[in-house]
This record gives C-alpha cells, structure tokens and sequence, in this order.
C-alpha cells in the first residue's frame, strides 16, 4: 500500500480510494457471496463495504493491512445482513404442476449461482497458510450450499480461516471475537460441513473446460432438450440429487428424478427446452429456454447447475430465479424454434462501480 496514494484518499481524493481498493474488489465480492449465498446480496454489501470503507478510512490506522481491513468490514456487514429477516422473500413455487412426492423436503437454501466471468481478475494466489480448501473447491456449489446452513458467525469464520487463510488470532480481530469463541465456532462448523458435504468415493471431476467435461455435459443437454428421460438418468450415479433451491423438495435417485422429469415433460405438453452453455461456480451450467406455444421464440426457463463425479452427473441443481440470467449475459428471450440452441452472442454483466459515483 501506498502511503502517499493512502494521504490523497484521506484528504477527499477519490481516484486514490479506488486505486487502494480496486485490487480486492472482485475476492470481496465473493467473498461475500460465499457468507451470503446471493450474488445480488453480495454486490450490495459490497457496495456498503466500500461506501464504509470511504467514510472511515481516516479512522484506518495500519495496524492490520488494508486488506484485512477491508475484510472485517465486509464480514461484519455480512453477519448483519444475514440476521436481517426481511431480506428473504418466500420460497418460490417449485413448479408451476403439481410436482411428484420428493425423496426429502429439506430447508429452503437460499442460493444463487455465481458467474464464472466474476472470478476473473481474482489474484490467483495460494490462500494463506491456514487455509484447508482449495480455490475451486471453494467456490463449488456444493460448498456455498453447505455454508448456508451454518449460522452467520460461524459462516464468516470458517470462510476466513479455512478458505482465505486468515490466522485465527486475524479471524478473532476481524469478527470482534476471542481466539476461544472463533476456535469453538470452526470446531462446529466444520463438524457441520462433514455431515452435509461427504466426499468419501467420490471421483474426480473432469478439469473445466476438458474434452471429457464437453461429451459429458453435451450428452446430459442431448438428452435434456429431448426429454429423453431415460438417456438422462443413465448419465446419473446412483445418489444423483436433483434440487430447486430455495423450494424445499430435493429428489435422490434415478426413479424419483425420472418421475419429476417425466411429469415436468406432460404438462410440457411437447413443448421442449433449449439450453445455452455457460458456467456458474467453476461448473459447467445452462440457461434453460422453454419453447414458446404461441410464437417462434423461447421464453427464459431458469439455469441449471451441473455437479461431476467422474464420468458422471452427480447433482442437478435448476435455479427457477430469472433475475440471475442477465448476470450471466443471459437473455429473456431466444428466437426461433430449434430444439439445440447454440450459445448466442450477448454483452458481459455489468461491473458494479455505483459506491463512486456518490461515495458521500
């Protein structure tokens, strides 16, 4: 850090602010969205993050870097933002049919797919020595899904000292805690996170963007867009999930997959799905289209998250929320009628620069 570039953001300076901060932008985001489980909640703490870093930096004393700085208030304002009630709406419907008996009704998961084109600019740098998950295994869906069912303090914790790598004196300092508190609380939480995410025989996943990541998932949108039943379960292992979050039903296994697939494709009524490639928390991911009855266009249908155990799809979890799509430079709509959609030209998601404009 700069202490010139440090005196000139004191002093009103807002181009100095942003080359302090710009660097951490992106890992705050997501570190964000690991707590939160949203990206939309992520980009509006992030924004608060920096509006209160702006006003409060004359309070800054560098005694901890800015980075760390940076993180305590974005972990605190998380924690704040996840005891807040009123931020979660009512779990949407799961389907718009009435949908056959689930294997489970778990919690609503409130969870969003995260953009792989966020990640870039991330410094890809080992986490500090710490941490016990690797990069990609920590942005995975399955992780920010296990994350959600931890309470807030134990959330943050845990994602700062496991994921990032913080020591656990930082963790202490960061959450306004005592090295006891934070120690009992990744004691829990990692005993919770082993019950909700077993990984004994699971193989390995195909590395992104692989020639075997692209026959597997071409296969699994052959049949998908076919409504080829069949075809699709047999791409399945054994304890596949499929799940809709936030809706509570989550059904395991070939025969109850295959009975929602094959209900969702009657009340289809012969109308079909199209998908257009694209990739949300490391993973290979489709924005789902439904073919239009009344006109030659697709109507946006939601996004579908692919989790890979070797050769094989191990979960499939279908996002029923459209406002996600435009984060993926997604459109509502496609045009035409074929049953295989190509991925279309579309712009990037915007970058969220709205803290500087008015940071007063």
């Amino acid at each position: 850090m700069s202490e010139p570039t440090l005196a000139r953001a004191r002093a009103g300076d807002q181009q100095a602010f942003r080359e302090l901060t710009d660097p951490y932008r992106r890992e705050l985001q997501l570190h964000c969205y690991r707590i939160l489980g949203s990206v939309q909640d992520a980009e509006d703490v992030l924004q608060e993050t920096l509006v209160a870093a702006w006003r409060g930096l004359a309070r800054f004393e560098g005694r901890s870097s800015l980075r760390a700085w940076l993180y305590r208030i974005a972990s605190n304002r998380c924690i704040n933002a996840l005891r807040d009630a009123r931020r979660r709406p009512p779990p949407a419907p799961v389907a718009p049919f009435e949908p056959p008996a689930p294997t489970r009704y778990g919690e609503p998961t409130w969870l969003q797919p995260y953009p792989d084109l966020l990640l870039e600019g991330i410094p890809d740098t080992a986490p500090g020595p710490e941490a016990r998950y690797q990069a990609r295994e920590a942005i995975e869906l399955a992780f920010v899904a296990g994350l959600q069912q931890l309470p807030p303090r134990q959330r943050a914790a845990l994602v700062l000292r496991d994921v990032l790598g913080f020591h656990t004196a930082e963790v202490a300092g960061i959450l306004d805690s005592s090295e006891a508190a934070v120690k009992g609380a990744l004691r829990r939480a990692r005993a919770t996170l082993a019950q909700r995410r077993p990984t004994a025989g699971r193989q390995r996943t195909p590395p992104p963007h692989s020639a075997r990541e692209r026959e597997l998932t071409r296969r699994f949108a052959d049949a998908f867009q076919a409504d080829d039943v069949d075809s699709l379960v047999g791409l399945l292992t054994d304890d596949a999930w499929l799940t809709m979050p936030p809706a509570p039903h989550q059904y395991q296994g070939a025969a109850a997959i295959a009975s929602f697939l094959r209900a969702s494709a009657a009340w289809r009524g012969g109308r079909r799905f199209r998908l257009v490639a694209t990739r949300a928390n490391t993973q290979p991911a489709f924005g789902c289209y439904l073919n239009s009855a009344r006109a030659p266009i697709a109507q946006a249908a939601g996004l579908i998250v692919l989790t890979l155990d070797g050769e094989q799809v191990s979960a499939i979890t279908r996002f029923l929320d459209l406002g996600v799509l435009h984060r993926f430079g997604l459109h509502q709509t496609l045009p035409g009628t074929s049953k295989l959609a190509a991925p279309v030209p579309v712009a990037r998601p915007p970058d969220q620069e709205g803290w500087g404009r008015d940071p007063g």
